[in-house]
Parts: C-alpha cells; sequence; structure tokens
C-alpha cells in the first residue's frame, strides 16, 4: 500500500496539468476556427474603416481647397491663381463625393458579409472560398495549355507575347505572392489583399479571353448569395457617380456633413 501512496503523493499534479493543458488547447482551436469563420466580416469592416479614414481626409483637402480660394481672391483679378484655385475646389469636392459613396459601398459589403457569416457552416471558410476560386482561375487558363483543341482554337491566350496574355500572367503572379500560407493567421488586410489579387487575376483572364474570341467570356461572373446583391447594388451606386456629378448643378448638398463613423460596437 505504501509504494501507492507514494506514488499519488509523487504525481498526483498531473492530472490537473493534464487537464489544463487540454482546456487551453481546446479554447485556442475554438478561437482560432471563430477568427477564420469571421476573416471575411474583419476584412469588410477593414475596408469600412479604410473608407472613412480617405471620407475624413477629402473633406480636410476641400477645406484647405475653399482657404485657397478665399487667399487666391485677395490677389490680383489679373491673376490666373483664383481659376486655378476653384478648379482645385471643384476637383477636392468631387474626391470628397466619391469617397462618401465609397464608404456607403463597403457599408453595404460589411451587411453583406455579416449575413455570409451567419448563413455558413462553421466548416465553411472565407480563406478555403478563396483559396477555391483562386484555384478555379487557375484551372480555367491551364486548360488552354492543357486541351490541344482549345490550344489550337485560341494560341493567343497561350502567347506571352500579347499584350492582354502578359496582363494576366503578371496578375497571376501578384495573386500566388499575395496568397497566404495555409495554417498561419491572417490579417484583415492579408484577406483584403488576396481577394483583390484573385478578383484582378479573373478579371485579367476574362478580357483575355474576350480579346481572344472565347464565346461567353464577355459576361460577368456571377455573383451568389447576399453578398452578390448588395455587391452589385454597391457596383451601381459606384456605377452612378459620374451622372450624380453630371447634374451637380441641380443638386443641393448640405455645407457640413458628418461622416458615421464606423460601428466598432458590434466588433
Amino acid at each position: 500500500m505504501e509504494p501507492l501512496i507514494l506514488l499519488v503523493q509523487g504525481w498526483w499534479w498531473v492530472a490537473p496539468a493534464a487537464a489544463g493543458v487540454g482546456a487551453a488547447s481546446f479554447a485556442g482551436l475554438t478561437t482560432g476556427r471563430r477568427r477564420a469563420r469571421r476573416l471575411e466580416l474583419d476584412a469588410a469592416r477593414h475596408e469600412e474603416s479604410q473608407a472613412y479614414r480617405a471620407l475624413v481626409a477629402a473633406k480636410a483637402q476641400v477645406r484647405t481647397a475653399q482657404a485657397d480660394v478665399l487667399a487666391a481672391r485677395s490677389q490680383s483679378a489679373f491673376s490666373s491663381a483664383p481659376m486655378q484655385a476653384r478648379r482645385a475646389l471643384q476637383a477636392a469636392r468631387d474626391a470628397e463625393r466619391a469617397a462618401s459613396f465609397a464608404l456607403r459601398a463597403s457599408r453595404a459589403r460589411v451587411k453583406a458579409a455579416y449575413a455570409e457569416y451567419r448563413a455558413h457552416s462553421s466548416s465553411d471558410l472565407p480563406i478555403e472560398r478563396l483559396y477555391a476560386a483562386h484555384d478555379a482561375v487557375n484551372a480555367r487558363w491551364l486548360a488552354y495549355e492543357t486541351d490541344i483543341d482549345k490550344a489550337l482554337a485560341f494560341p493567343q491566350l497561350t502567347d506571352p507575347r500579347h499584350p492582354a496574355t502578359v496582363a494576366f500572367l503578371r496578375a497571376q503572379r501578384e495573386a500566388q505572392f499575395a496568397r497566404p500560407t495555409p495554417g498561419r493567421r491572417i490579417t484583415p488586410a492579408q484577406f483584403v489583399a488576396y481577394r483583390s489579387a484573385v478578383a484582378a487575376m479573373d478579371a485579367a483572364l476574362t478580357e483575355a479571353e474576350r480579346q481572344a474570341g472565347v464565346p461567353g467570356a464577355a459576361r460577368p461572373p456571377q455573383q451568389a448569395g447576399v453578398a452578390g446583391v448588395l455587391g452589385s447594388v454597391a457596383d451601381a451606386i459606384d456605377a452612378a457617380i459620374p451622372v450624380i456629378e453630371g447634374l451637380r448643378s441641380a443638386i443641393v448638398l448640405p455645407r457640413r456633413f458628418s461622416p458615421k463613423p464606423p460601428d466598432s460596437a458590434t466588433r
């Protein structure tokens, strides 16, 4: 009996230590999984924050241009400085209006990303979907390299001297360089950069296919889910900016506009 008592007295700490290590490992895996699931939402909020800062900077540039106009009016009437100052002020106002629409679009993307976060299961990670989209574009291009019929029908897509093919190969290299290493923690900024690189690669291949005469290449890719619908709304807002700028004389804008900062309470 004494050897058993001595063994218990010498190794009693093993069980609590093992339990603590197991709990810490489980907590780390759970937190990492949750962080990976919300990566797209965090990236959308990162873009919203960037858009908000861009709008604040644009508003500051408008105030600076207004001060330059007042200073230019005090100069001689024969000087060209007042006209240049007014043009700079108009350009600053146009940049402020564009930044305001960009902020609205980024907030729409936050709502879309939140809906996607709530809709997808825990096994469907944003980075895995982005990996799949990247691999799909690569497979689409490799079909012109490996399929004899496609290679003969569209030789331009395998010609590295053609400008459109060169643009795609450059975008492909940049997307591969921006691709995060699997298993490592990815920041929202890295996710945004990788997603933009994959989108640029897809657009470059679509343009190369269009110039090569591939049937159906000019059709834009279909976006699925709530994110696709709100993304289309954001694209429509961006497309409406030139029309609104052309009708600026008929639009009365408030003199002071305080943009709503990104909501940090829900993060």
